[in-house]
């Protein structure tokens, strides 16, 4: 009878222990578009994930799904959003429309490095001047590529006029429209999927910065670059809401703690190395170059990038003018 009562103890005891042990192991998935062992995966989010746990104590744990395994690249916003994922991060030029003000940071002549991008998107952030694009999500922080250029397969972009009835991949709908505007079939699809359309012939050309051109193998499809800089990729790293909010306000504190400026500025850091290992890559393989100098007042490109400038913060209104003289002036102060 003794030997019965304390088995039964003993079981009851191992129940009770089960919600609170299942409590204090909080397991994330964070779905991301970049390919799995590729840099950005590797040394942005597995060390997001591992310094996230070594910070909780390994209460919180963080399951990362690559290269669109859990959700497309057009998905992943609003797969965070809806809790499909509990972090997601994509660009958001990706979902066409829903992010308007954020993609005046992509504007030509904004940005040149993806540091000093990723400052200037990060800090209209956290001013609240992009509050009001993002309130269906807990945003972690915000980075950019650095600029994109233009890569072709059979011949070098010289000028603008040189892109007429060529098939080329857009980056986002703002490029997109000045490749159309210039005669060229703009083409809008996910970075993952342009390797096999360049192989394929789907496509004649590419418009991409040189971190996506080492990370999506672009290298080995192209071999012409001219080196204008079209756009600034805006990028995400957002958390489902009722995710956060659901959290002990200590490991609120750690996700807060892996959030802001500093976790845009470790993102930037690899992004650029990327890009100077992308560029050096095609320097190898003996492609041919072109570099735009000062595009924005250049006779050929100047004209074509002031309009498409204009273009965009007139079709936008309200406060996309604002907001973009805040960045030329965050520019200046992000460069130093």
């Amino acid at each position: 009878m003794m030997r019965t009562t304390i088995i039964g103890l003993a079981m009851g005891l191992t129940v009770a222990a089960t919600p609170a042990l299942s409590q204090a192991n909080e397991v994330l998935r964070l779905a991301h578009v970049w390919p799995g062992g590729s840099l950005i995966d590797k040394e942005l989010f597995q060390a997001w994930a591992k310094s996230v746990e070594e910070a909780s104590n390994g209460e919180l744990k963080v399951q990362v799904f690559p290269g669109q395994t859990l959700a497309k690249s057009d998905q992943t916003y609003q797969s965070a959003v809806e809790g499909i994922a509990d972090v997601g991060s994509t660009a958001q030029g990706y979902n066409s429309g829903r992010f308007p003000l954020t993609q005046v940071v992509e504007l030509p002549g904004v940005s040149h490095s993806s540091k000093q991008g990723s400052c200037i998107l990060q800090s209209l952030y956290d001013q609240g001047a992009l509050d009001e694009e993002y309130r269906d999500s807990h945003v972690l922080f915000m980075f950019t590529t650095g600029p994109g250029y233009l890569h072709t397969k059979q011949k070098l972009i010289e000028n603008p006029e040189d892109m007429a009835g060529m098939r080329m991949r857009r980056p986002t709908s703002v490029v997109g429209d000045m490749m159309t505007r210039l005669g060229a079939q703009a083409v809008g699809m996910p970075a993952p999927d342009v390797f096999t359309s360049m192989q394929r012939g789907v496509l004649d050309g590419l418009s991409f910065n040189w971190e996506a051109m080492k990370t999506f193998r672009l290298n080995e499809q192209t071999r012409y670059h001219t080196e204008v800089p079209l756009y600034d990729l805006s990028l995400v790293a957002t958390m489902n809401q009722e995710r956060y909010e659901e959290l002990p306000e200590h490991l609120k504190e750690v996700i807060d703690e892996h959030s802001g400026m500093e976790w845009s500025m470790k993102a930037a850091a690899v992004y650029d190395k990327l890009i100077e290992q992308g560029r050096q890559e095609a320097v190898d393989a003996g492609h041919e170059f072109l570099a735009v100098e000062a595009p924005l007042e250049d006779p050929q490109w100047g004209p074509v990038l002031k309009e498409t400038i204009d273009t965009y913060l007139t079709e936008v209104g309200g406060k996309a003018q604002p907001l973009y003289d805040e960045a030329m002036r965050l520019s200046q102060e992000c460069q130093a």
